[in-house]
C-alpha cells in the first residue's frame, strides 16, 4: 500500500516524543542536550540557527548516525539527549523516528520547529553565508 507524506507523519507523531519550545529552551546550552539542525544550509543562512545547534541536513542523517558508514559522526556516538528540529517540524518528526529505529534512546523533536522557536522569542545567531 502506497503511503503518502501524511500518514508516515502520523504515524512518526504516534511514536516520537515532541517538546515544547518552552521546554526545549531550558535545555538550550546543557552538556548533555544536543539540538540537532535538520534544515537545509541555505535555511540556516536564511533563516538564522538555534545557538550551539549541530547542523546535519536531513538527507544525511541515516549516514551520519550509523557508526558503520563511512561518513558516521562522533556526536551521535555519545551519551546524550537529542532534539531534532527542522522548519516546521515535520522533517524533524520523521527524523526522529528514524534515529530511535537506528537505536538512538533519548532523541525527540522541537514541536513546530524554528519557526515556533524564533515566533516564542527563543534565541538565534545569524550565520554567515558561505562562499
Amino acid at each position: 500500500m502506497k503511503k503518502g507524506y501524511k500518514q508516515l507523519l502520523a504515524e512518526a507523531e504516534a511514536v516520537v516524543t515532541a517538546i515544547e519550545v518552552a521546554e526545549a529552551a531550558t535545555l538550550q546550552g546543557a552538556e548533555d542536550v544536543v539540538f540537532v539542525d535538520l534544515r537545509d544550509p541555505r535555511e540556516r543562512e536564511r533563516e538564522g540557527a538555534i545557538p550551539g545547534a549541530f547542523s546535519c541536513p536531513r538527507g544525511m542523517l541515516e549516514f551520519w548516525i550509523d557508526p558503520e558508514s563511512p561518513y558516521a559522526k562522533p556526536v551521535f556516538a555519545g551519551d546524550k539527549r537529542f532534539v531534532f528540529f527542522c522548519a516546521s517540524g515535520w522533517r524533524s518528526a520523521l527524523a526522529t523516528k528514524t534515529a530511535q529505529e537506528m537505536g538512538l534512546e533519548k532523541v525527540s523533536h522541537l514541536k513546530g520547529g524554528f519557526t515556533a522557536w524564533k515566533a516564542a522569542g527563543g534565541a538565534v545567531e545569524t550565520l554567515a553565508a558561505k562562499g
